[in-house]
């Protein structure tokens, strides 16, 4: 399973868990905004440094954003299987 796309989207849900702004966010954690969203969007792909910095920004160890991102891989083909069955 690719848990690439899903990245982003667990950093957005654990930034927003913390109750982080993503302008706060990516202050706190050196890097501009915009690249930010872009990693929260999928549409960047972030280095693992800069995903360090994010996972420590948040309190968070790098497994933990990948576990979740697993997940939310996990989730997403679950509900695909789920409407396919359906007519």
């Amino acid at each position: 399973m690719d848990i690439t796309p899903f990245v982003g989207p667990a950093f957005r849900q654990l930034r927003e868990r913390a109750n982080l702004s993503q302008e706060g966010f990516a202050l706190e954690a050196g890097l501009d905004r915009t690249y930010v969203s872009g990693i929260e969007r999928g549409v960047r792909n972030p280095s693992l440094k800069s995903m360090q910095r994010l996972a420590e920004t948040l309190g968070v160890s790098l497994d933990k954003v990948f576990v979740l991102a697993a997940r939310l891989a996990k989730e997403q083909a679950s509900s695909r299987t789920g409407r396919q069955g359906r007519t």
